[in-house]
């Protein structure tokens, strides 16, 4: 959430901010809540003034023997008028953070300003695609006759959008996140976590998917509103709501491996061929929670993390800085790691790295204290994917395939398959 400071103090500068996402605010509209909030503001601090000095006066009357009926009457009403005022003055509180929690983040002065993603800016592109001498096939076709990716099984089970991966295929999928973690753990900090696949609405709440992306989200049925995480970032930052930690405890970076569900509401007839767009896929998650002055230090680091998995495996990526109308609600800045897939012959998302500042941490009021006796200050959060397994797995199956129609397993995996180096699809 953004600073209440600026939206009431300062509304124009962040709708003009917030202008560049293409979000517009009607700032009359809140201009009007807020003076209404003032006024009942105003008027509470009276009435509660009034009644402290009818009390006061009171205790007086009494010491000296006279009567206080008519004093009594006075603070009944004063009592009564300060209830009611105090109801409407929630009333208008809660309408106003009901319309910031719609509000996305302030984007950062660095963010390349534009539309959608047509404004993205590329940083760098490292490694170069492959030429193939023979007609390349996508992950779909080179699984066809083994069914080792297998759509028509998953349809019967679940539907569109799901997948069931077979033999060394699946294989390769597990020995894909275990070399993932393997790296940010043993080599970058990471402290390794498993979480709750099943989260409470204020954990939504708290990194910005609720309200305002509700339909994106499987809500289950039962005694507890409980929703499938789209993304382990939602349990790894909520680590640190509502605690105040020690600026010696900083940084805390967080690493874990789930599932990921999301109803893709608002993507219907995207990427509908292959594994590119599922209701349910795997992630390995990087989360860092820092000190303001470090987070975008932090997030050039985060984001060479997830990259040197992509230079393990030899793949052709590219880093991408996203435009202000392609940026996430949460996020101030972020950069795209986008991989080489040969069959679209084009690169394609495989990881999203977002310094949220203190806009998750607001929500979630997860704080520090830069000393002893100091004032607690919020936190910055950080994420990005280290990476999307099910994307990395179509990217090592395209750029690693042969003319027979096997698939090389990258050496980076050797320790993690077996032995396995060739694995057969024909």
């Amino acid at each position: 959430m953004i600073d209440p400071n600026l939206l009431r103090n300062h509304l124009e500068e962040v709708a003009k901010n917030l202008q560049k996402r293409g979000f517009a605010i009607d700032i009359a509209k809140m201009q009007q809540i807020e003076e209404a909030r003032k006024s009942f503001q105003v008027k509470t601090q009276h009435l509660q003034n009034q009644r402290n000095t009818l009390s006061k006066a009171i205790g007086q009357a009494k010491a000296k023997g006279e009567d206080v009926k008519s004093l009594l009457t006075e603070v009944d009403a004063a009592t009564q008028n300060l209830a009611q005022c105090q109801v409407e003055l929630d009333v208008l509180l809660q309408q106003q953070q009901e319309e910031w929690s719609y509000f996305p983040n302030l984007v950062h002065d660095s963010v390349p300003v534009g539309k959608d993603e047509t404004a993205n800016v590329e940083i760098r592109r490292v490694g170069t695609p492959k030429t193939f001498d023979f007609p390349v096939k996508d992950h779909v076709e080179l699984t066809d006759a083994s069914h080792a990716i297998d759509f028509e099984a998953s349809a019967k089970l679940s539907g569109a959008r799901f997948v069931v991966l077979r033999n060394q295929v699946a294989r390769l999928h597990r020995a894909l996140a275990q070399f993932m973690l393997a790296v940010h753990t043993q080599e970058h900090g990471y402290e390794e976590f498993y979480v709750p696949y099943l989260v409470e609405p204020q954990t939504l709440y708290g990194v910005g998917q609720l309200p305002k992306f509700a339909e994106d989200l499987f809500h289950i049925k039962g005694e507890r509103a409980l929703t499938l995480i789209p993304t382990a970032e939602v349990s790894l930052t909520n680590l640190v709501r509502e605690t105040i930690l020690p600026a010696e405890a900083l940084p805390l970076k967080f690493v874990s491996h789930t599932p990921c569900f999301r109803s893709e509401a608002g993507s219907y007839g995207k990427d509908t061929r292959g594994m590119i767009r599922q209701h349910q896929f795997d992630k390995v998650e990087l989360v860092q929670i820092v000190t303001p002055e470090e987070s975008y230090n932090a997030l050039e680091q985060l984001t060479q993390h997830a990259e040197t998995i992509l230079k393990r495996l030899e793949l052709p990526y590219r880093v991408v800085a996203l435009s202000s109308g392609d940026i996430g609600f949460a996020a101030a800045k972020t950069y795209d790691l986008e991989v080489w897939l040969p069959s679209q012959q084009q690169y394609r998302e495989i990881s999203s790295c977002s310094n949220t500042e203190a806009f998750q941490a607001r929500r979630m009021q997860a704080r520090f204290r830069p000393q002893a006796n100091a004032k607690p200050e919020l936190v910055h959060t950080l994420n990005g994917s280290g990476l999307a397994v099910g994307r990395t797995l179509i990217a090592v199956l395209e750029n690693y395939q042969d003319k027979e129609g096997n698939v090389h397993v990258p050496p980076a995996l050797y320790p993690y398959m077996d032995g396995i180096k060739v694995i057969s699809l024909s």
